[in-house]
């Protein structure tokens, strides 16, 4: 499995916004690729959540 569970059930922060950030990573991921891309066998939103929780990707959305 991509996602880490255990990462994602102790997640504390917004929801919300953690959907947000994935969204736009794994658009990022789909543009640039990835070098862990291979091992997440394309799985590009798995791959996204993984990276952002595991905090590999920090992330900071935008007030409107």
């Amino acid at each position: 499995m991509v996602i880490p569970l255990d990462f994602l059930l102790s997640y504390q922060g917004n929801a919300y916004e953690l959907t947000c950030a994935a969204i736009k990573r794994a658009a990022q991921i789909n543009l640039a690729g990835d070098e862990d891309l291979d091992k997440a066998q394309g799985r590009i939103v798995s791959l996204a959540v993984k990276q952002i929780l595991t905090k590999k990707v920090e992330y900071k959305l935008d007030e409107m």
